[in-house]
C-alpha cells in the first residue's frame, strides 16, 4: 500500500487505467508520469491483454484481466498499492463492433462498467475519500433531430448500440455520483484524429485512416462517397487531436467536483468541426497531391448512416469553463504533426 510516511507524498496518487493496452491508455500512463499534480504516481494498468508499463515508471503493476468478471475487477482495486484514488475507465467495444455484436456490447459497455462502479463504491481511497471515476463516453450518445450546435443541455438520444451502451453507463456514473458512492467525471470524446496503429472497429476509424495510411505510403479506403467530387465528402465530424485529448484526460482528474453542473457530471471535450473533404485537402497541403492517389472510395451506407447521426458542431463554452483546452488551427497542423511523427519513426 502506498504510504505517505514512507515516501513523503500524498496518498492520492494511485491511478487505475482499464483498457490500458490500447493506444490512449498507454499514452495517458506516460503523461501521468510527468504530471506535476500527480507526484510519485503509482499505476495499475489492466486490459484483456497485459499492458506494457511505460518507460521510466518506478511504480507500475500490469494485469491481464477479464473486465466483465467482478472477481477480476476486485483484484485491480486491492493491489499492493492499495485502493486507487482515480480510475480511468477506458475499456469498451467500439462502435461498429457493438453494432455487429449486440450481446458482447452489452456485456462490455454496460455490465462491466457497473461492476467497476460497484467495486469503487465498496472502497475508499487510501486517504479515506471517494474514488474519482473518469468514464470515457462518446458523441455516439447523440442522435435524432439535433440543434445546429449542440450544448450541454442537448438531450442524448442514441441511434446505435454503441451510443446506447455509453449513455446507459453515463446514467450509472451519474447516479453513483449523486448518491456519494464515487466522484464521477464523464467525458464525451470527439473523434480523435490522427490515431496511429492499425484501424480499430470504430465506425469513425476511416477519419484517421484516410490520413494515416497515405502518410505511411499505404492505400486507404474512404467509406464515404464514390470519388473526390462526391457530395458525401461534405460529411462533417467533431474532432480533436490526440495531444489535446490526452491533456484533457489529465485535466479531468484535477477539476473540483463543484465546478460541474449540479445535475450531471457529463462534459463533452472541446473540439472543432471538419469535413471529410477538408481532411483530404489538409493531406494534400501537407503531403502533396500525390498522397491523394492512395485514397480509394467504397461507399458504406451503414457506416455513413451511423457517423452522420453524430453531431458535428458543439458549443465549447461549458467544457472550456471547466478548464479543458482545445486545438487551434484546424486539420493542417494535426496532419503535419502526424507526418513528422511518421518520419521520426514514432507513429
Amino acid at each position: 500500500m502506498v504510504d505517505a510516511n514512507s515516501n513523503g507524498t500524498s496518498q492520492s496518487n494511485v491511478v487505475l487505467i482499464t483498457g490500458a493496452a490500447g493506444w490512449l491508455g498507454g499514452i495517458l500512463a506516460n503523461e501521468l508520469l510527468s504530471d506535476p499534480k500527480t507526484p510519485n504516481v503509482h499505476l495499475i494498468l489492466a486490459d484483456i491483454v497485459e499492458p506494457k508499463a511505460p518507460k521510466g515508471a518506478q511504480h507500475a503493476l500490469t494485469f491481464k484481466a477479464d473486465l466483465t468478471n467482478p472477481e477480476s475487477i476486485a483484484k485491480l482495486y486491492d493491489t499492493e498499492f492499495g485502493t486507487p484514488d482515480t480510475v480511468y475507465c477506458f475499456h469498451g467495444i467500439m462502435s461498429r463492433g457493438s453494432e455487429d455484436n449486440f450481446d458482447l456490447g452489452l456485456k462490455v459497455n454496460i455490465d462491466s462498467i457497473r461492476f467497476m462502479l460497484e467495486a469503487a463504491r465498496q472502497r475508499k481511497t487510501n486517504s479515506g475519500g471517494l474514488i474519482k471515476f473518469i468514464f470515457t463516453s462518446s458523441l455516439a450518445v447523440y442522435g435524432g433531430p439535433l440543434p445546429h450546435v449542440v450544448d450541454i443541455n442537448t438531450i442524448a438520444t442514441p441511434e446505435g448500440a454503441y451510443g446506447m451502451g455509453k449513455l446507459s453507463s453515463e446514467l450509472l456514473v451519474n447516479e453513483y455520483s449523486r448518491r456519494g458512492f464515487v466522484d464521477g467525471r464523464i467525458l464525451r470524446l470527439p473523434t480523435i484524429v490522427v490515431r496511429p496503429g492499425v484501424p480499430s472497429a470504430a465506425t469513425s476509424a476511416f477519419i484517421s485512416g484516410i490520413i494515416r495510411e497515405p502518410l505511411h505510403g499505404e492505400k486507404a479506403i474512404c467509406p464515404v462517397g464514390d470519388g473526390f467530387d462526391s457530395p458525401e465528402l461534405e460529411l462533417a465530424a467533431w474532432v480533436a487531436s490526440p495531444e489535446i485529448t490526452i491533456q484533457n484526460f489529465v485535466i479531468a482528474k484535477h477539476i473540483p467536483k463543484e465546478k460541474f453542473l449540479a445535475h450531471t457530471r457529463v462534459a463533452y471535450l472541446p473540439g472543432f468541426t471538419t469535413t471529410v473533404r477538408e481532411e483530404l485537402e489538409a493531406l494534400a497541403t501537407v503531403a502533396g497531391k500525390d498522397a491523394l492517389k492512395l485514397v480509394t472510395f467504397k461507399d458504406d451506407p451503414t457506416n455513413r448512416r451511423i457517423v452522420s447521426s453524430w453531431p458535428a458542431r458543439f458549443n465549447n463554452e461549458y467544457p472550456l469553463s471547466l478548464g479543458f483546452v482545445v486545438d487551434q488551427g484546424g486539420m493542417v497542423p494535426i496532419v503535419q504533426r502526424f507526418k513528422d511523427a511518421v518520419e521520426a519513426g514514432l507513429a
